[in-house]
């Protein structure tokens, strides 16, 4: 086996939900399971790291109104920017991502994420989707140079409905698909 086989890739998750136990946290861990389930089957194994937005909300307030970056924020920018991969998941109200999710990614300085395999996790409040908000979400990405793999999860009120019975249908077939973003990070590191 390679060498690139027996070390770990590095996957970051973003979770620009209000907590843990929240249905966009909820989504992130499945992506990022998911994700480490079709590494693991490739012989590799993933090193993850949650970072909850919604506890750097003061850091991010800070940032925006002193340029000052706090100790938490350098350390979770410094982990994102070392990721193989990044799982980005934030709930979308009134056709836009949560802001801590805007904040968060204008810290982040041009090109810092070249060539990072990024996933978008969309969890909607709302029945109706509008159809181009997931090419509004990549350009927010690819402005800082990252790249995000084909599939895009959105999850909505029904999505979750059928979660908590007992078959998570199609959902769960997006996020099965989603574990493409483990083909891109293998490949980066190769």
């Amino acid at each position: 086996m390679s060498a690139a086989a027996w070390s770990p890739v590095s996957l970051a998750v973003l979770c620009a939900g209000v907590g843990h136990g929240c249905s966009t946290r909820l989504l992130a861990d499945w992506v990022a399971e998911a994700v480490c389930r079709s590494l693991a089957v490739r012989g590799t194994r993933a090193e993850v790291e949650v970072l909850e937005l919604h506890r750097l909300a003061a850091d991010l307030a800070q940032y925006s109104a002193q340029g000052r970056t706090s100790l938490d924020l350098r350390e979770a920018v410094a982990a994102v920017v070392a990721a193989d991969g990044l799982v980005v998941a934030t709930p979308v109200l009134a056709a836009s991502p949560s802001k801590v999710f805007d904040s968060f990614f204008a810290v982040l300085g041009d090109e810092v994420l070249s060539g990072v395999a990024v996933l978008l996790a969309l969890n909607s409040g709302s029945h109706r989707q509008p159809p181009d908000l997931a090419q509004v979400m990549r350009t927010r990405l690819t402005s800082v140079h990252a790249e995000p793999v084909p599939t895009v999860v959105v999850a909505g009120p029904a999505d979750w409905q059928t979660t908590v019975g007992s078959d998570a249908g199609w959902l769960r077939a997006c996020i099965d698909r989603a574990a493409e973003l483990a083909t891109a990070m293998r490949s980066r590191r190769q």
